[in-house]
């Protein structure tokens, strides 16, 4: 049996999706542990090009049950429209969802929108997809359980009382707001739009203990990475969730698990999309982020680039206790001329980067050689250029734990395994 956790090393946008695509073929439960609709995967099998932003990425393997685990936040009308999309190429989705997941409405979508309006060039860079007050009203004790969608009118009595306590507030905050209504208008709204996938909400502790008793392969899967954990990331500029290893147990139902893996993904550049500060960011991106390919998946939003930073993807791989790293999109890096690594900050608080003290800081950099070649048919370590794979062994070497896959495009065929 092997227990498997894949987290984000930096910022998340790492390509978590098509390592859990790759190694949800030998799982036979795929389980997403934290987050919402506010983070999306790119998948690339056969079946075509998806962008998951809820469920889990192994869910093309019909014999895997996907799991949306009680960490969760769950848009319910984006999710049936997401099975839709889905269902249509032909999966056959095992679904499995928690009772114990919380609801996010369309009135924290609102409230999430109104407040980055408020904040102007404060603004968090949030998706405004309602995720932070989803998880305000959870820790508030005022959030709605998707377990109650089975119970229409303990749902209809708790909805009143979230909007008993919240509406004043929103209207008193916020003069534009103007939402209006009822419990009951939101509760039939609720079992239309989760019509269909209400049958799959249940305990998911107790399928996952038994597929764990028979020794099966579990693969968790979080959203986004280290440097946008809660506790642990680049705060304010955080998620409102835990995305670390961690938290894998907690939020996917297995409380008590200990993960035989850890594989913590990286790019084999730095990117980030929001707020916050990249360090390694390049003077000229454009060209290279059409290349890369580098826009949100969720909002489209174009992302930053830069070097590889391998001060903050290390602190990224300590905290996830990672025992190995997945190196995606290097073929990414073929025909870039100015190659290099940032191997240190210069700069006050360097000892101690946490942001935002780190605007201050300038990146120390390590020149590495280039290569031209076209990498995406390589299929062994070996057949890469020279320079890449001195690329991969130096970052290995910064990283402190083996670089064990090397992704060298979207497609499964397209993973090195070293």
């Amino acid at each position: 049996m092997s227990s498997i956790v894949v987290v984000g090393a930096n910022w998340g946008d790492e390509g978590k999706g098509r390592i859990v695509d790759f190694l949800a073929e030998q799982a036979s439960a795929s389980i997403r542990f934290q987050g919402g609709n506010n983070a999306g995967h790119t998948v690339v099998n056969d079946l075509g090009t998806f962008k998951l932003h809820q469920l889990p990425s192994g869910v093309f393997n019909p014999d895997c049950l996907a799991v949306l685990g009680p960490g969760m936040v769950i848009s319910p009308e984006k999710l049936s429209q997401e099975l839709a999309e889905v269902e249509a190429a032909g999966v056959k989705v095992n679904l499995c969802i928690s009772d114990r997941a919380t609801l996010c409405l369309p009135l924290h979508a609102l409230e999430d929108t109104l407040e980055e309006e408020r904040l102007g060039d404060g603004a968090y860079g949030s998706t405004r997809q309602g995720i932070a007050p989803a998880y305000g009203d959870r820790v508030m004790k005022k959030g709605i359980l998707v377990g109650w969608l089975q119970q229409p009118e303990v749902l209809k009595e708790r909805i009143q009382f979230l909007l008993d306590w919240k509406l004043p507030q929103l209207k008193a905050l916020y003069p534009s707001c103007d939402f209006n209504q009822t419990a009951e208008e939101m509760t039939q709204w609720l079992l239309e739009v989760s019509e269909p996938w209400r049958h799959a909400i249940t305990n998911v502790t107790l399928p996952l203990k038994a597929l764990q008793a028979k020794g099966e392969n579990l693969l968790f899967e979080a959203q986004l990475g280290a440097g946008r954990d809660l506790v642990y990331g680049e705060y304010p500029w955080t998620t409102s969730s835990n995305v670390v290893s961690m938290y894998a147990g907690i939020g996917g139902g297995l409380p008590a698990l200990r993960p035989e893996r850890v594989i913590a993904v990286a790019k084999a550049f730095s990117s980030s999309v929001g707020t916050g500060t990249l360090i390694t960011a390049m003077e000229e991106q454009d060209a290279f982020r059409e290349a890369a390919n580098e826009f949100g998946a969720t909002t489209g939003r174009p992302r930053d680039m830069g070097y590889f930073d391998a001060v903050a993807t290390r602190n990224g791989v300590e905290l996830q206790a990672a025992t190995e790293v997945a190196l995606t999109k290097l073929d990414c890096l073929s025909g870039l001329e100015d190659l290099k690594i940032c191997v240190a900050y210069d700069g006050k608080h360097s000892e101690n980067p946490i942001w935002p003290q780190t605007a201050a800081l300038a990146p120390v950099y390590e020149k590495m050689e280039g290569w031209s070649e076209d990498i995406t048919g390589c299929r062994a370590f070996e057949e890469l250029p020279k320079a890449a794979q001195a690329y991969v062994l130096r970052v290995e070497e910064l990283m402190g734990v083996p670089v064990k896959m090397v992704s060298v495009g979207p497609g499964r065929e397209q993973m090195i395994m070293r």
